[in-house]
């Protein structure tokens, strides 16, 4: 009886060992191994015209991240909000990018389900079933199974890694207050929560990447504009710069969304030669042409105010990442050269 007992155990731990779940590694199917083209883009309405997706198509990127209001949900009805994703499902030109490009993604506020949402937000478990089903998420992925969206991806090999790492700045953000539409800074409340950034801090202490890639649906560098973003929660965003410089991630470029314009940042650490870049692509659908100019002591390009998409282009052999920014019939707004350190 004890023999079979433990006959049992051995092949039920077999079983039990092909079904578990992968390590978190990308879980998207990529279209080869190596990533050498990466489209992105944010604020897109479900029930506007979506012009850019067959110029974005055009250039047949090996991968596409949403940089969030994938959407407009802004609703506590998940049933209305699933309805909206199936509309953005049905968009032809969307479904003939899908079938030929892998996605991954986070969400933003109007997604997320209430404008300038956070923490508070009474339908946010229900939300994130159903971003990640409209992700494809698989049902193993790490995300189905914890609060928040966020989540790391590794493409590549030695010489050719590439980490994605994408943050969820709503399920955890503490509130804010808003003065005469600017909002006030909240120096003691929290962006990611703790349980996200000691999982932001050993992705990266662990990172074997040559290049590394983080995505926020809200601007980091940015400090002097009015609207949601890093600078908010200056504690945090210290800790992040803090983060960054101290672990000294190589070749490090931080990509949102969220504001209907375009533009490219670069910070510098004042005590060291670490340095990042931003590149925010926002407007898919619809753009900020009426917002006032905004001061952004950062920006190293042009402010664009037009529908838009960003592309970085990595090119190994030169060791150079080309940044980019496109809009309506493929225009190019705004081009940069990187030069990469692949030592």
């Amino acid at each position: 009886m004890h023999f079979t007992y433990q006959f049992v155990l051995f092949f039920l731990g077999l079983f039990l060992a092909k079904e578990a779940a992968p390590p978190e590694v990308a879980s998207v199917p990529a279209r080869k191994e190596t990533l050498d083209l990466i489209a992105f883009g944010s604020c897109n309405k479900h029930d506007k015209p979506q012009p850019l997706w067959k110029h974005i198509g055009r250039h047949k990127p090996d991968l596409w991240i949403w940089l969030g209001d994938n959407i407009y949900g802004d609703t506590e009805d998940m049933q209305k909000m699933a309805q909206k994703y199936t509309l953005q499902n049905a968009r032809k030109a969307y479904q003939r990018f899908k079938r030929k490009t892998p996605i991954i993604g986070i969400w933003d506020d109007h997604d997320y389900g209430q404008n300038d949402g956070g923490i508070g937000f009474a339908k946010k478990e229900e939300s994130q079933e159903l971003l990640l089903d409209f992700l494809d998420v698989p049902q193993y992925a790490p995300q189905r199974k914890r609060a928040g969206i966020y989540a790391a991806y590794d493409f590549g090999q030695k010489g050719k890694r590439i980490k994605i790492i994408l943050l969820d700045t709503r399920y955890f953000r503490d509130s804010l207050t808003r003065i005469d539409k600017v909002y006030q800074p909240n120096f003691s409340g929290s962006l990611l929560g703790e349980a996200q950034w000691a999982w932001l801090e050993k992705e990266l202490t662990d990172s074997q990447a040559d290049i590394h890639i983080i995505g926020s649906s809200i601007q980091v560098i940015a400090e002097e504009h009015p609207y949601e973003k890093w600078a908010n929660f200056p504690q945090e965003r210290e800790r992040f710069l803090h983060l960054l410089t101290k672990l000294q991630s190589k070749n490090t470029f931080l990509l949102s969304g969220d504001r209907h314009i375009a533009e490219v940042a670069q910070w510098k650490d004042p005590q060291s030669a670490y340095q990042l870049y931003e590149i925010t692509s926002s407007g898919l659908t619809h753009s900020g042409k009426t917002l006032p100019d905004e001061a952004n002591r950062y920006r190293i390009s042009p402010l664009m105010r037009d529908l838009n998409f960003g592309l970085i282009e990595i090119d190994w052999q030169k060791k150079k990442l080309h940044i980019e920014i496109r809009g309506e019939e493929n225009k190019r707004y705004y081009s940069k050269e990187v030069k990469l350190d692949l030592e």
